[in-house]
């Protein structure tokens, strides 16, 4: 069970978790939710209050999980160098195969719901804004000239990756998005 969430709360947020990820939000009511959670509607809208904001808590645990594993992934890498930047791609491309087999779920989200004013497009942009942030942080931290032009780069590649793989374009698309990365930042350090 999640820290202050109920028992209620937690299989609510798990059967939506699953639903919303495999059919997309939109295709799931809180009458699949409940049923799925062997809850009734109420203890859903008691919890969280509104399907917007189940969906938000959904988009947050998703890259809570994201997090924890892209940091312990960054651990094992020295900090300061750009191998460090590039294993963001290395482990991206692990997570994508255990975990996305739809694509990415911020992505998938955004797609269904317009105005960046809706909460669950907000949140997907800002999980997004915090990737490209990570991506500058890491770049800085390798001495990368312009690491913010370099971030955005990087964010293209990286975002390009997770769409290619969820649409199945190619096959390792982090692999090939890693190569371009990798010359593009030994051309911006010096070799």
């Amino acid at each position: 069970m999640a820290p202050g969430m109920t028992s209620g709360a937690t299989k609510v947020l798990a059967a939506a978790t699953d639903l919303f990820y495999r059919e997309g939000i939109h295709a799931v009511g809180v009458d699949a939710i409940a049923a799925a959670a062997g809850v009734t509607k109420k203890t859903l809208y008691d919890r969280f209050g509104s399907k917007d904001a189940l969906a938000v808590a959904y988009l947050r645990g998703r890259d809570e999980r994201w997090r924890a594993y892209l940091a312990a992934g960054l651990e094992k890498v020295p900090a300061g160098t750009i191998d460090r930047v590039l294993a963001v791609f290395d482990i991206t491309d692990a997570w994508a195969r255990e975990n996305l087999s739809k694509g990415c779920g911020a992505i998938n989200a955004r797609a269904e719901f317009e105005g960046m004013g809706h909460p669950i497009a907000g949140e997907a942009i800002r999980q997004k804004k915090w990737m490209r942030e990570l991506f500058a942080d890491l770049c800085r931290e390798a001495g990368v000239d312009d690491a913010e032009g370099m971030a955005d780069t990087l964010m293209l590649l990286h975002e390009g990756g997770l769409v290619t793989g969820g649409m199945g374009t190619f096959e390792k698309p982090f692999a090939v998005a890693r190569v371009a990365a990798e010359r593009l930042m030994r051309v911006s350090v010096g070799g």
